[in-house]
Protein backbone atom coordinates (compact mmCIF):
# COMPACT_ATOMS: atom_id res chain seq x y z
CA UNK A 1 0.00 0.00 0.00
CA UNK A 2 1.54 3.51 -0.78
CA UNK A 3 1.92 5.69 1.72
CA UNK A 4 -0.35 8.81 1.79
CA UNK A 5 1.11 12.35 0.67
CA UNK A 6 0.81 13.68 4.06
CA UNK A 7 2.61 11.58 6.33
CA UNK A 8 6.26 11.72 6.55
CA UNK A 9 7.40 8.53 7.60
CA UNK A 10 5.17 5.67 9.35
CA UNK A 11 6.80 3.04 11.21
CA UNK A 12 6.48 0.47 14.16
CA UNK A 13 7.10 0.56 17.85
CA UNK A 14 9.51 -1.48 19.37
CA UNK A 15 11.96 -0.84 16.19
CA UNK A 16 15.71 -0.53 17.09
CA UNK A 17 16.42 0.51 13.81
CA UNK A 18 14.77 1.88 10.45
CA UNK A 19 15.01 1.49 6.98
CA UNK A 20 17.12 4.81 6.74
CA UNK A 21 16.13 7.68 4.20
CA UNK A 22 18.67 8.83 2.29
CA UNK A 23 19.28 12.79 3.02
CA UNK A 24 18.92 13.92 -1.17
CA UNK A 25 15.91 11.99 -1.19
CA UNK A 26 14.22 13.95 2.09
CA UNK A 27 15.90 17.25 0.00
CA UNK A 28 13.61 16.49 -3.43
CA UNK A 29 10.82 15.56 -1.52
CA UNK A 30 10.67 18.03 1.84
CA UNK A 31 13.32 20.20 1.75
CA UNK A 32 13.16 21.74 -1.21
CA UNK A 33 15.09 25.14 -0.55
CA UNK A 34 17.91 22.53 1.01
CA UNK A 35 21.35 23.22 -0.18
CA UNK A 36 22.05 19.31 -1.12
CA UNK A 37 25.66 20.15 -0.80
CA UNK A 38 25.85 19.88 3.42
CA UNK A 39 22.36 18.50 3.36
CA UNK A 40 23.47 16.03 6.97
CA UNK A 41 23.21 20.09 8.21
CA UNK A 42 19.49 20.45 7.65
CA UNK A 43 18.65 16.94 8.50
CA UNK A 44 20.65 17.59 12.45
CA UNK A 45 18.25 21.02 11.93
CA UNK A 46 15.09 19.24 11.56
CA UNK A 47 15.77 17.17 14.24
CA UNK A 48 16.21 19.99 16.35
CA UNK A 49 13.06 21.81 15.11
CA UNK A 50 11.15 18.67 15.65
CA UNK A 51 12.80 17.09 19.15
CA UNK A 52 9.85 18.42 21.69
CA UNK A 53 7.25 15.90 19.30
CA UNK A 54 9.81 13.12 18.80
CA UNK A 55 10.83 13.17 22.77
CA UNK A 56 6.90 13.16 23.35
CA UNK A 57 6.62 9.81 21.18
CA UNK A 58 9.46 8.00 22.22
CA UNK A 59 10.86 8.54 18.78
CA UNK A 60 15.13 8.97 18.70
CA UNK A 61 16.30 9.87 15.48
CA UNK A 62 19.90 9.33 14.39
CA UNK A 63 22.04 10.58 11.40
CA UNK A 64 24.81 8.13 9.71
CA UNK A 65 27.02 9.36 6.72
CA UNK A 66 28.12 12.51 5.94
CA UNK A 67 28.05 15.24 3.49
CA UNK A 68 25.97 14.30 0.02
CA UNK A 69 25.86 10.63 1.31
CA UNK A 70 24.18 11.55 4.76
CA UNK A 71 20.93 9.31 5.77
CA UNK A 72 18.53 10.01 8.81
CA UNK A 73 17.28 6.87 10.82
CA UNK A 74 14.92 6.13 13.95
CA UNK A 75 14.52 4.42 16.85
CA UNK A 76 10.78 4.11 18.26
CA UNK A 77 9.81 2.87 21.51
CA UNK A 78 6.66 1.74 23.86
CA UNK A 79 4.28 4.47 22.10
CA UNK A 80 2.51 4.49 19.29
CA UNK A 81 0.80 7.72 17.93
CA UNK A 82 1.51 10.42 15.28
CA UNK A 83 3.11 14.15 15.78
CA UNK A 84 3.07 16.65 12.98
CA UNK A 85 6.48 17.90 11.34
CA UNK A 86 8.58 21.00 10.46
CA UNK A 87 10.41 21.49 7.49
CA UNK A 88 14.47 21.97 8.19
CA UNK A 89 15.02 24.62 4.99
CA UNK A 90 11.42 26.90 5.51
CA UNK A 91 9.88 26.02 9.25
CA UNK A 92 6.59 25.30 7.69
CA UNK A 93 4.70 22.23 8.70
CA UNK A 94 5.27 18.94 6.02
CA UNK A 95 3.98 15.16 6.61
CA UNK A 96 3.57 13.70 9.80
CA UNK A 97 5.40 11.26 11.92
CA UNK A 98 3.35 8.01 12.37
CA UNK A 99 4.30 5.25 14.71
CA UNK A 100 1.97 2.05 14.60
CA UNK A 101 0.89 -1.12 16.60
CA UNK A 102 3.40 -3.56 16.00
CA UNK A 103 0.61 -6.23 15.83
CA UNK A 104 -1.01 -4.48 12.60
CA UNK A 105 -3.90 -6.91 10.83
CA UNK A 106 -6.24 -5.25 8.60
CA UNK A 107 -6.63 -2.51 11.05
CA UNK A 108 -4.25 -1.00 13.40
CA UNK A 109 -6.21 -0.70 16.40
CA UNK A 110 -8.44 -3.74 16.21
CA UNK A 111 -6.03 -5.86 18.23
CA UNK A 112 -5.86 -3.44 20.99
CA UNK A 113 -9.81 -2.61 21.44
CA UNK A 114 -10.05 -6.82 22.00
CA UNK A 115 -7.15 -6.46 24.41
CA UNK A 116 -8.62 -3.90 26.25
CA UNK A 117 -12.10 -5.67 26.00
CA UNK A 118 -10.49 -8.89 27.72
CA UNK A 119 -8.41 -6.86 30.41
CA UNK A 120 -11.90 -4.65 31.01
CA UNK A 121 -9.50 -1.50 31.43
CA UNK A 122 -9.00 2.02 29.70
CA UNK A 123 -6.02 3.14 28.71
CA UNK A 124 -6.68 6.44 27.04
CA UNK A 125 -4.60 8.15 24.12
CA UNK A 126 -2.45 11.19 25.89
CA UNK A 127 -2.66 14.60 23.29
CA UNK A 128 -0.42 17.67 23.60
CA UNK A 129 -1.02 21.55 22.30
CA UNK A 130 0.28 20.97 18.73
CA UNK A 131 0.20 22.07 14.96
CA UNK A 132 -2.70 20.15 13.29
CA UNK A 133 -1.71 16.93 12.28
CA UNK A 134 -1.24 17.02 8.29
CA UNK A 135 -2.92 13.73 7.81
CA UNK A 136 -6.26 15.39 9.79
CA UNK A 137 -8.01 12.14 11.19
CA UNK A 138 -6.76 9.54 9.32
CA UNK A 139 -3.90 8.80 11.87
CA UNK A 140 -6.01 9.56 15.11
CA UNK A 141 -7.73 7.36 17.44
CA UNK A 142 -10.91 6.39 15.27
CA UNK A 143 -14.29 6.95 16.69
CA UNK A 144 -15.25 3.20 16.94
CA UNK A 145 -12.03 3.33 19.88
CA UNK A 146 -14.44 6.16 21.98
CA UNK A 147 -17.54 4.46 21.07
CA UNK A 148 -16.39 1.32 22.51
CA UNK A 149 -14.80 3.10 25.92
CA UNK A 150 -18.53 4.82 25.63
CA UNK A 151 -19.80 1.60 26.19
CA UNK A 152 -18.27 0.18 28.35
CA UNK A 153 -19.24 3.22 30.58
CA UNK A 154 -22.43 3.38 29.69
CA UNK A 155 -22.69 -0.14 30.86
CA UNK A 156 -21.80 0.41 34.25
CA UNK A 157 -24.14 3.03 34.73
CA UNK A 158 -27.40 1.70 33.64
CA UNK A 159 -26.77 -0.63 36.78
CA UNK A 160 -26.89 2.56 38.94
CA UNK A 161 -30.32 3.66 39.82
CA UNK A 162 -29.81 7.49 38.23
CA UNK A 163 -33.48 9.15 38.99
CA UNK A 164 -33.92 13.15 39.11
CA UNK A 165 -36.58 15.60 39.38
CA UNK A 166 -38.32 16.67 36.63
CA UNK A 167 -40.67 19.38 37.01
CA UNK A 168 -43.81 18.75 34.70
CA UNK A 169 -47.39 20.41 34.62
CA UNK A 170 -49.98 17.90 35.16
CA UNK A 171 -54.04 18.72 35.34
CA UNK A 172 -55.10 17.54 38.52
CA UNK A 173 -58.56 17.58 40.40
CA UNK A 174 -57.67 19.60 43.20
CA UNK A 175 -55.33 23.00 43.60
CA UNK A 176 -52.48 21.37 45.13
CA UNK A 177 -48.83 22.83 44.33
CA UNK A 178 -48.18 25.61 41.80
CA UNK A 179 -51.11 26.19 40.28
CA UNK A 180 -50.73 28.01 36.69
CA UNK A 181 -53.31 30.60 37.29
CA UNK A 182 -53.45 31.99 34.25
CA UNK A 183 -53.92 29.65 32.55
CA UNK A 184 -56.66 28.07 34.49
CA UNK A 185 -58.80 31.49 34.07
CA UNK A 186 -58.46 31.13 30.48
CA UNK A 187 -60.27 27.55 30.55
CA UNK A 188 -62.37 27.77 33.38
CA UNK A 189 -65.26 29.41 31.69
CA UNK A 190 -66.13 26.18 30.49
CA UNK A 191 -68.23 24.22 33.19
CA UNK A 192 -66.60 20.97 32.33
CA UNK A 193 -63.21 22.68 33.14
CA UNK A 194 -63.29 23.85 36.63
CA UNK A 195 -62.19 21.32 38.23
CA UNK A 196 -59.00 20.78 35.92
CA UNK A 197 -56.15 22.78 37.21
CA UNK A 198 -52.73 23.00 35.20
CA UNK A 199 -50.36 21.87 38.28
CA UNK A 200 -46.82 21.86 38.26
CA UNK A 201 -45.33 18.97 40.24
CA UNK A 202 -41.70 17.83 40.87
CA UNK A 203 -41.69 14.24 39.66
CA UNK A 204 -38.81 11.45 40.84
CA UNK A 205 -37.94 9.65 37.68
CA UNK A 206 -35.50 7.89 35.35
CA UNK A 207 -37.24 9.48 32.58
CA UNK A 208 -35.21 12.80 32.30
CA UNK A 209 -33.41 14.94 30.44
CA UNK A 210 -29.85 13.82 31.08
CA UNK A 211 -30.85 10.49 30.12
CA UNK A 212 -32.27 10.71 26.91
CA UNK A 213 -29.19 12.77 26.12
CA UNK A 214 -27.14 9.66 26.73
CA UNK A 215 -29.48 7.38 25.00
CA UNK A 216 -28.96 10.18 21.82
CA UNK A 217 -25.16 9.84 22.35
CA UNK A 218 -26.00 5.75 22.16
CA UNK A 219 -27.61 6.05 19.34
CA UNK A 220 -24.34 7.27 17.59
CA UNK A 221 -22.27 4.81 19.29
CA UNK A 222 -24.05 1.96 18.02
CA UNK A 223 -24.39 3.32 14.34
CA UNK A 224 -21.14 4.41 14.32
CA UNK A 225 -20.00 0.10 15.65
CA UNK A 226 -22.29 -1.70 13.40
CA UNK A 227 -21.01 0.78 10.45
CA UNK A 228 -18.57 -0.56 8.05
CA UNK A 229 -15.62 1.77 10.01
CA UNK A 230 -15.42 -0.68 12.68
CA UNK A 231 -13.22 -4.15 11.67
CA UNK A 232 -15.71 -7.25 12.07
CA UNK A 233 -13.96 -8.55 14.97
CA UNK A 234 -14.85 -5.67 17.03
CA UNK A 235 -18.34 -5.52 15.83
CA UNK A 236 -19.06 -9.02 16.09
CA UNK A 237 -17.98 -9.16 20.04
CA UNK A 238 -19.85 -6.01 20.76
CA UNK A 239 -23.70 -6.89 18.92
CA UNK A 240 -24.82 -8.75 22.34
CA UNK A 241 -24.19 -5.94 24.58
CA UNK A 242 -25.56 -3.14 21.70
CA UNK A 243 -28.69 -5.35 22.28
CA UNK A 244 -28.73 -5.65 26.13
CA UNK A 245 -28.45 -1.54 26.15
CA UNK A 246 -30.70 -0.66 23.64
CA UNK A 247 -33.79 -2.67 25.63
CA UNK A 248 -32.46 -1.25 28.86
CA UNK A 249 -33.18 1.93 27.38
CA UNK A 250 -36.20 1.20 25.29
CA UNK A 251 -37.99 3.57 27.20
CA UNK A 252 -35.61 6.28 26.67
CA UNK A 253 -36.44 8.73 24.04
CA UNK A 254 -33.03 10.25 22.31
CA UNK A 255 -32.92 13.89 22.88
CA UNK A 256 -30.37 15.71 20.59
CA UNK A 257 -27.25 17.40 22.15
CA UNK A 258 -23.92 19.06 21.39
CA UNK A 259 -22.72 18.56 25.05
CA UNK A 260 -23.90 17.16 28.30
CA UNK A 261 -23.57 19.16 31.25
CA UNK A 262 -21.72 17.63 33.58
CA UNK A 263 -22.49 18.63 37.64
CA UNK A 264 -20.91 18.56 40.74
CA UNK A 265 -23.16 16.63 42.57
CA UNK A 266 -23.10 13.88 40.13
CA UNK A 267 -21.63 10.51 41.01
CA UNK A 268 -18.33 8.90 39.83
CA UNK A 269 -20.22 6.80 37.34
CA UNK A 270 -22.17 9.03 35.81
CA UNK A 271 -19.52 11.74 35.63
CA UNK A 272 -17.11 8.95 33.80
CA UNK A 273 -20.38 8.93 31.36
CA UNK A 274 -20.97 11.96 30.37
CA UNK A 275 -17.30 12.83 29.78
CA UNK A 276 -16.71 9.76 27.25
CA UNK A 277 -20.62 11.24 25.63
CA UNK A 278 -18.95 14.48 25.28
CA UNK A 279 -15.88 13.00 23.39
CA UNK A 280 -18.45 11.71 21.29
CA UNK A 281 -20.50 14.50 20.39
CA UNK A 282 -16.97 16.54 19.69
CA UNK A 283 -15.11 13.74 18.09
CA UNK A 284 -15.36 15.61 14.73
CA UNK A 285 -15.29 19.25 15.64
CA UNK A 286 -11.95 18.55 17.41
CA UNK A 287 -8.43 19.56 15.60
CA UNK A 288 -6.05 15.99 15.52
CA UNK A 289 -3.04 17.24 17.80
CA UNK A 290 -0.10 15.03 18.41
CA UNK A 291 -1.03 11.90 20.73
CA UNK A 292 0.02 8.70 21.71
CA UNK A 293 -0.57 5.21 23.62
CA UNK A 294 1.89 4.04 26.10
CA UNK A 295 1.90 -0.30 25.27
CA UNK A 296 4.39 -0.97 27.91
CA UNK A 297 0.89 -0.12 30.32
CA UNK A 298 -1.26 -1.87 27.93
CA UNK A 299 1.49 -5.29 28.03
CA UNK A 300 1.88 -4.69 32.32
CA UNK A 301 -1.85 -5.33 32.74
CA UNK A 302 -2.26 -7.88 29.64
CA UNK A 303 1.01 -10.47 31.84
CA UNK A 304 -0.83 -9.26 34.95
CA UNK A 305 -4.32 -10.95 33.59
CA UNK A 306 -2.96 -14.03 32.19
CA UNK A 307 -0.60 -15.06 35.46
CA UNK A 308 -4.00 -13.67 37.47
CA UNK A 309 -5.80 -16.49 34.93
CA UNK A 310 -3.23 -19.10 36.15
CA UNK A 311 -3.00 -18.84 39.77
CA UNK A 312 -7.20 -19.19 39.53
CA UNK A 313 -6.17 -22.56 37.98
CA UNK A 314 -3.04 -23.92 40.12
CA UNK A 315 -4.31 -22.76 43.21
CA UNK A 316 -2.07 -19.87 43.77
CA UNK A 317 -2.40 -16.29 44.62
CA UNK A 318 -1.38 -13.38 42.17
CA UNK A 319 -0.25 -10.00 44.18
CA UNK A 320 -0.39 -7.01 41.48
CA UNK A 321 2.04 -3.72 41.88
CA UNK A 322 2.79 -5.32 45.33
CA UNK A 323 5.39 -2.71 46.87
CA UNK A 324 8.09 -3.13 49.32
CA UNK A 325 8.54 0.50 51.35
CA UNK A 326 11.90 1.45 52.29
CA UNK A 327 12.46 2.30 55.84
CA UNK A 328 15.45 4.80 56.56
CA UNK A 329 15.71 8.21 57.66
CA UNK A 330 17.09 11.28 56.05
CA UNK A 331 15.86 10.10 53.15
CA UNK A 332 17.61 11.42 50.10
CA UNK A 333 15.58 13.58 47.61
CA UNK A 334 16.94 10.85 44.81
CA UNK A 335 15.86 7.94 47.07
CA UNK A 336 12.86 5.47 46.17
CA UNK A 337 10.23 5.00 48.97
CA UNK A 338 9.41 1.60 47.64
CA UNK A 339 10.31 -0.76 44.73
CA UNK A 340 7.24 -2.36 42.73
CA UNK A 341 7.29 -5.81 40.49
CA UNK A 342 4.47 -5.66 38.09
CA UNK A 343 3.41 -9.13 39.69
CA UNK A 344 4.18 -11.53 42.27
CA UNK A 345 2.99 -15.31 42.43
CA UNK A 346 3.19 -17.23 46.03
CA UNK A 347 1.29 -20.72 45.60
CA UNK A 348 2.56 -22.27 49.54
CA UNK A 349 6.55 -22.68 49.98
CA UNK A 350 7.14 -21.04 45.94
CA UNK A 351 7.14 -17.10 45.26
CA UNK A 352 7.83 -16.21 41.83
CA UNK A 353 8.97 -12.21 40.58
CA UNK A 354 7.18 -11.33 37.69
CA UNK A 355 8.23 -8.03 35.47
CA UNK A 356 6.89 -6.83 32.37
CA UNK A 357 8.92 -5.28 29.65
CA UNK A 358 7.42 -3.79 26.57
CA UNK A 359 11.39 -3.81 24.58
CA UNK A 360 12.53 -4.78 21.69
CA UNK A 361 14.68 -7.68 22.91
CA UNK A 362 13.08 -10.48 21.04
CA UNK A 363 12.52 -8.37 18.14
CA UNK A 364 16.00 -8.22 17.78
CA UNK A 365 17.61 -11.83 19.36
CA UNK A 366 20.79 -11.73 17.16
CA UNK A 367 21.08 -7.49 16.82
CA UNK A 368 25.34 -6.84 18.50
CA UNK A 369 23.17 -3.39 19.79
CA UNK A 370 24.84 -2.08 22.84
CA UNK A 371 21.72 -0.19 23.66
CA UNK A 372 20.26 -3.88 23.99
CA UNK A 373 22.38 -4.98 26.52
CA UNK A 374 22.30 -2.10 28.68
CA UNK A 375 18.98 -2.73 28.70
CA UNK A 376 18.90 -6.39 29.50
CA UNK A 377 21.09 -5.63 31.79
CA UNK A 378 19.18 -2.73 33.62
CA UNK A 379 15.87 -5.22 33.31
CA UNK A 380 18.12 -8.62 34.84
CA UNK A 381 19.24 -6.63 37.73
CA UNK A 382 15.77 -5.51 38.38
CA UNK A 383 14.72 -8.97 37.96
CA UNK A 384 16.86 -10.66 40.15
CA UNK A 385 16.98 -6.96 42.87
CA UNK A 386 12.65 -8.30 43.09
CA UNK A 387 13.79 -12.31 43.56
CA UNK A 388 15.83 -11.70 46.42
CA UNK A 389 12.95 -10.69 48.64
CA UNK A 390 12.96 -14.11 48.32
CA UNK A 391 13.73 -16.81 51.68
CA UNK A 392 14.55 -19.82 49.70
CA UNK A 393 18.12 -20.60 47.65
CA UNK A 394 16.58 -21.29 44.94
CA UNK A 395 14.79 -17.94 43.01
CA UNK A 396 13.01 -17.49 40.87
CA UNK A 397 11.94 -14.55 38.03
CA UNK A 398 9.81 -14.07 35.14
CA UNK A 399 11.49 -11.55 32.35
CA UNK A 400 8.47 -11.03 29.56
CA UNK A 401 9.10 -9.29 26.86
CA UNK A 402 6.77 -8.83 23.62
CA UNK A 403 7.50 -11.25 21.26
CA UNK A 404 6.09 -12.63 17.29
CA UNK A 405 5.24 -16.22 19.23
CA UNK A 406 4.89 -17.79 22.39
CA UNK A 407 8.44 -18.54 23.91
CA UNK A 408 10.28 -19.20 26.82
CA UNK A 409 14.04 -19.55 28.05
CA UNK A 410 15.84 -20.56 31.05
CA UNK A 411 18.91 -19.13 32.44
CA UNK A 412 20.33 -19.96 35.78
CA UNK A 413 22.96 -17.84 37.87
CA UNK A 414 24.77 -19.37 40.68
CA UNK A 415 26.63 -18.11 43.57
CA UNK A 416 28.93 -20.78 44.37
CA UNK A 417 29.73 -19.53 47.91
CA UNK A 418 26.82 -19.91 49.56
CA UNK A 419 25.26 -22.41 46.56
CA UNK A 420 21.70 -20.07 46.22
CA UNK A 421 20.49 -19.90 42.37
CA UNK A 422 18.80 -17.28 40.93
CA UNK A 423 16.33 -18.66 38.19
CA UNK A 424 15.36 -16.17 35.48
CA UNK A 425 12.89 -16.90 32.86
CA UNK A 426 12.92 -14.94 29.85
CA UNK A 427 8.89 -14.86 27.89
CA UNK A 428 7.78 -14.13 24.64
CA UNK A 429 4.40 -13.30 24.67
CA UNK A 430 2.85 -11.85 21.70
CA UNK A 431 0.18 -9.25 22.53
CA UNK A 432 -2.53 -10.89 20.95
CA UNK A 433 -6.13 -12.27 22.50
CA UNK A 434 -5.48 -15.37 20.40
CA UNK A 435 -2.18 -16.13 22.04
CA UNK A 436 -3.93 -16.12 25.13
CA UNK A 437 -4.14 -20.11 26.07
CA UNK A 438 -0.87 -20.59 24.33
CA UNK A 439 0.59 -18.28 26.39
CA UNK A 440 -1.14 -19.99 29.83
CA UNK A 441 -0.61 -23.47 29.00
CA UNK A 442 3.65 -22.93 27.96
CA UNK A 443 3.84 -20.80 31.78
CA UNK A 444 1.69 -23.11 33.28
CA UNK A 445 3.95 -26.17 32.39
CA UNK A 446 7.17 -24.10 33.68
CA UNK A 447 5.43 -23.49 37.02
CA UNK A 448 4.79 -26.83 37.63
CA UNK A 449 8.01 -27.86 36.73
CA UNK A 450 9.24 -25.04 39.09
CA UNK A 451 6.70 -26.43 41.60
CA UNK A 452 7.65 -30.15 41.83
CA UNK A 453 11.49 -29.15 42.14
CA UNK A 454 10.94 -27.12 44.94
CA UNK A 455 9.16 -30.06 46.57
CA UNK A 456 10.97 -30.81 49.94
CA UNK A 457 12.60 -34.60 49.90
CA UNK A 458 10.64 -36.95 52.10
CA UNK A 459 12.96 -40.08 53.07
CA UNK A 460 10.89 -43.16 53.81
Amino acid sequence: MNKPLDVFFEIPCLTEKSTLLNGLVLQKKWFKSADKRIIGQYLQKFINYNSDNFSFLGVQPFIIGTDQNTSLGFRTSEFIGTIPLRASDTGKQIGDFVVMPRFTGRDRFEDYIEILNLLGTEISPQVIDSLPLASGKNFRPPLYLEAVKFIDSLEVLIKTPWRKFDNIEKITSQPTGQVNWSKYINEEYKVENRLKFPTRKNILSEFHKEYSEIRYVFDLCKLELLSSNTPQRIKSSIRNRLTFIDEKLYLHKPISTNNIVIKSADNLKIKNCKNQANRILNFNFIDSTAWRVNFSDVFEKFVQYIFKEISKETGGHLFSNYKFHSKTSNRYSWELKHIEPDAIYHKENLIVFIDAKYKSNLYNKFDKSENLKDIHRHDLHQIMAYSSFSKTDNKYGFLCYPSDKVEIKKISYKNNINQSTNNIFICGIPLKKEFVLEVKKTLMAELNKVEMHNLPNINY
